[in-house]
């Protein structure tokens, strides 16, 4: 129950922290596409003002051309966005027109395509018009471009056909952030769906694997109660045959319960559903343990260097450092020829203890060895085409080693491998 309340509980803050980053990146849009707006509506009436300064001077020129007054009423009306009617209430000409309008258009560095008409107020219908691209050549005569304006008298029309399509060319690179930012909400989002999918696989595997282990221990337990039982009976002990077999049953039961019991371990440090209480550890004393147990498990030639000057206190979980250590030093014993040899150093730096575990076998292969730690990866044997284990041993080592807050590093020496596990000098005591 407190193990299902937990990953409730770490679900929920995992929530609240996805829910806070798609909420920024979601703020950051807004912003973005705020900005956007801000920008077309500053782009627009900057145009706009372009536009209406350069037909300002161009019907200030007709009228100091012609020597007459100016006319002080609003001479310049638009009528849509890219549709002007500028009301001159004197003669000019077209080519006139025309040379005036390409020069405030350039004056003001209004880079558009434009078409003009010129209509006569006796007739009410257009006299000229042309059309007149940004390179100032003119591509087509302009025939009924514009619509006629009653209230108006006297009057020549400019439409830029180009206006709207200018306004998105020239916030090209707002338009660009914002395209990321929707590219980055979507990984994001697909990131977050992913995890949340792997998430749920976690604790799936972790509650079958938690599930099947325990149901696997209350047989493993009765198997292993009459075994004994049987391995002290009279008539088994006389019979040779019926004692090897069942040895190899208590032998093999053991055996599998150690494997369970590391599947257990490590489904518990992979929750974080652990709780590490911290005494004084007698570093010799473990390792004398180890070797003790380590000898009396395996029937071969093993012996073992312990090399350091004085005795440490090691800050840490007794039962975590203890399964730490023994677990290095029996990969080391199992992966190794018939004679072993394991040394544990000790190499004193400023501010950390380095632990080194060494063993004399033929190491980890180059492409194995960034892997080791990884939960369920196995390295194949050159004496052996069975992989043996779960791949749990060192992965449940590295989780412990993290959880103390101190490193752990595998690299192959000459011969064998050594495994490092650097301690900080706080939880050093000598």
């Amino acid at each position: 129950m407190k193990f299902t309340q937990f990953n409730k509980v770490k679900l929920s803050r995992f929530n609240i922290v996805i829910l806070i980053g798609f909420l920024a990146i979601l703020g950051v849009i807004i912003m973005q596409l705020f900005l956007l707006n801000q920008a077309y509506s500053f782009e627009k009436k900057e145009v706009e003002d372009k536009i209406n300064y350069a037909l300002l001077d161009v019907v200030e020129r007709i009228y100091v051309d012609n020597n007459s007054e100016l006319i002080v009423a609003n001479q310049i009306k638009r009528v849509a966005h890219n549709y002007y009617v500028v009301n001159v209430n004197d003669v000019f000409e077209n080519n006139i027109l025309e040379f005036y309008l390409k020069k405030e258009f350039a004056k003001v560095k209004l880079d558009l395509d434009f078409e003009y008409a010129i209509y006569d107020c006796g007739s009410n219908n257009m006299v000229y018009g042309n059309y007149i691209t940004s390179n100032s050549q003119p591509s087509k005569k302009c025939v009924d471009c514009f619509t006629k304006n009653d209230d108006l008298i006297y009057y020549f029309a400019v439409r830029f056909p180009t206006l709207k399509q200018s306004y998105f060319t020239s916030l090209k690179q707002y338009w660009l952030y914002t395209i990321v930012l929707f590219l980055v909400l979507i990984v994001y989002v697909y990131s977050v769906l992913l995890m949340l999918k792997q998430k749920r696989y976690t604790v799936l595997q972790n509650d079958f694997i938690n599930n099947m282990t325990h149901e696997f221990k209350t047989p493993l337990a009765s198997i292993l109660i009459a075994s004994n039982y049987a391995n002290d009976q009279k008539e088994i002990k006389q019979n040779p045959r019926l004692l090897k077999y069942v040895q190899i049953i208590i032998k093999q039961s053991n055996k599998l319960n150690e494997h369970i019991e590391q599947i257990l371990s490590l489904a518990k440090t992979d929750s974080n559903n652990i709780e590490l209480s911290k005494t004084n550890v007698d570093l010799k004393k473990t390792l004398d343990l180890i070797k003790e147990n380590i000898t009396l498990k395996y029937v071969k030639n093993i012996a073992f260097e312990f090399v350091f000057n004085k005795n440490y206190f090691v800050k840490a979980d007794e039962f975590h450092f203890y399964n730490i250590f023994y677990n290095v030093i029996e990969n080391a014993v199992k992966y190794t020829g018939k004679t072993t040899v394991v040394q544990v150093s000790v190499l004193e730096s400023d501010n950390s203890l380095f632990l080194n575990i060494t063993d004399n076998g033929e190491g980890v292969p180059k492409k194995d060895l960034p892997f080791i730690f990884d939960k369920f990866y196995r390295v194949e044997r050159k004496d052996s085409k069975e992989i043996e284990g779960f791949g749990i041993g060192l992965a449940y080592v590295k989780k412990i080693v993290q959880l103390h807050g101190w490193k752990i590093k595998a690299e192959n020496t000459t011969p064998g491998l050594k495994i490092t596990i650097q301690i900080p000098k706080s939880d050093i005591y000598e």
